[in-house]
């Protein structure tokens, strides 16, 4: 009997997670996001969120819990019941490969305490400037930090936005003070009213406010930026290798049943491959970046130990 049971067991186990898969989901779905309303990646989230409510056929809510550059809303879906109820659509690469680089301590470890979903997209940050004042490269931001007292100051409100400022700092011997902001929408407000020299931040964001409130002058990926054709990239001015190209992906709580990530992973990647996301990726300077739970799983290692050097050649001093 004893032996049977231990043959059955399996079995029964196999069964029970398949129909957690062929029900799910029965309610609505909390997807948290980082970053607050109105910022690039609400943007992004809202979206996904949307397009992934009408695969789904449940309703997905959007719930927004920005702080400490996205440690909160992470640290809350990493504490949250592992039942593909809690998502968090997410710039992965940000929030979870830099985190430990970046803090002293984090409340949650990248590795083990999520499941990965899948990848979704990738993106460039910008360096941008007042758009009412005359600075039109970065050679001339450059040149305006140096002759202000302690270099000036500039604004983020996410890891990756700092990495790629003080890697800007560190090629060009710069000591230009980070001052962090919860909020773009304050940020933008500082910039506006003086108060900061320039702004480290994500292009979906910033192609809403260029050239109207801030003049983009590079982009931080390896590429031109198919939403900023006409925007150089930081390695064409003459920054040697200088490549900070963030992506986004979709993470649960770690000990979501295996067919739950793997129904989401399908779901995500046929938004993925909806002509309103390859319009929608435009117009927000993104580009497509389909993976698997193992491409994510992989990814995730590998860069990691990437943005590691990158936060050891800015110099940045964990927070």
């Amino acid at each position: 009997m004893k032996t049977l049971i231990r043959c059955l067991t399996p079995i029964f186990l196999l069964a029970a997670s398949a129909a957690v898969g062929q029900d799910y989901p029965a309610r609505e779905i909390r997807s948290v996001c980082n970053f607050a309303p109105g910022s690039g990646a609400d943007i992004v989230v809202r979206y996904y969120s949307e397009k992934l409510a009408r695969l789904a056929g449940k309703p997905v809510i959007v719930e927004n819990r920005p702080g400490a550059q996205g440690l909160v809303a992470t640290e809350y879906v990493a504490k949250s019941k592992p039942d593909g109820y809690t998502i968090l659509i997410t710039p992965a690469s940000s929030t979870l490969a830099t985190a430990p680089h970046i803090f002293k301590q984090i409340p949650f470890d990248p590795l083990k305490d999520f499941a990965p979903v899948t990848t979704i997209n990738s993106l460039a940050f910008v360096l941008a400037v007042d758009a009412a004042k005359p600075i039109r490269t970065i050679n001339e931001l450059v040149g305006s930090l140096r002759a202000k007292p302690e270099h000036g100051f500039y604004a983020t409100q996410s890891n990756s936005g700092q990495v790629a400022a003080e890697l800007l700092k560190e090629m060009r011997g710069l000591t230009t003070v980070y001052v962090p902001y919860k909020l773009t929408g304050d940020a933008l407000a500082s910039l506006l009213l003086g108060e900061i020299d320039f702004l480290s931040v994500d292009a979906t964001w910033a192609v809403t406010q260029h050239p109207h409130k801030i003049r983009i002058l590079a982009v931080t990926s390896a590429k031109r930026s198919g939403a900023l054709p006409d925007i150089p990239t930081m390695a064409e001015l003459g920054f040697k290798d200088f490549d900070i190209t963030p992506w986004w992906g979709v993470v649960v709580p770690a000990g979501t049943p295996r067919p739950i990530v793997e129904r989401l992973a399908r779901w995500f990647n046929e938004i993925g491959a909806m002509e309103d996301t390859r319009q929608f990726l435009a117009r927000s300077a993104l580009d497509a970046f389909p993976g698997s739970p193992e491409s994510m799983a992989a990814l995730l290692k590998t860069e990691t130990e990437r943005w590691g050097r990158y936060v050891k050649l800015a110099k940045i001093e964990p927070q």
